[in-house]
């Protein structure tokens, strides 16, 4: 089994990118999404997150609290340890959910994360796939995506790695600055070149 990760920035076209790829076989995990579920299914870290930032993270409902956990991360600046919480447990997951894919016959497994070069490349990659888009074009999509405000787009672009700064660290960089139509046909040329 073929392991790749793709990553990028908000709003450079990781989720577009890998779509077009489970289109054509692969399965894709994207973190995010994952981390989310196991925030409220996984013991570990729920108690972690209670013990850390409190009680009041999660709702009476067992449901996460996300009001709540958003100001204790973002605005008292408490990421880093969210992060060291949901983090080795997510990429834990992650591989053991990898083994048993390549178990089933999946060819090609693609981990879907900006946070995948935060800590160098993973060992266990066979290739890299970095999307980069200028920042204006970033800012442009996430709006009309999440219906946000372009001040609230530029505080996460803040938030996140230089992304540039990590091509050294990518076997494939997807520059989309284009049309929808060719970021699709790039993700099906690199595609073709792995799988």
């Amino acid at each position: 089994m073929i392991r790749v990760g793709v990553t990028g920035g908000i709003g450079s076209g990781k989720t577009t990118f890998c779509r077009k790829w489970e289109e054509l076989g692969a399965f894709v995990l994207y973190a995010d999404d994952f981390a989310k579920e196991l925030m409220v299914s996984d013991e570990k870290m729920i108690s972690s997150i209670k013990k850390t930032f409190g009680n009041e993270s999660y709702k009476n409902d067992g449901s996460l609290n996300r009001t709540f956990l958003a100001k204790e991360a973002f605005e008292k600046g408490r990421v880093e340890e969210l992060n060291a919480i949901v983090h080795p447990i997510l990429w834990e997951k992650i591989d053991q959910l990898s083994d048993q894919k390549e178990k089933e016959g999946i060819q090609v497994f693609v981990k879907e994360a900006a946070i995948l070069l935060q800590h160098g490349r993973p060992k266990n990659l066979d290739f890299v796939v970095l999307l980069l888009a200028d920042e204006k074009e970033r800012i442009k999509r996430t709006v009309n995506r999440d219906e946000t405000d372009s001040k609230k787009v530029q505080e996460r672009i803040f938030n996140q790695p230089n992304f540039t700064l990590k091509k050294s660290e990518a076997d494939f960089i997807i520059e989309n600055n284009g049309s929808l139509e060719q970021l699709i046909i790039k993700a099906e040329e690199v595609f073709k070149l792995i799988a």
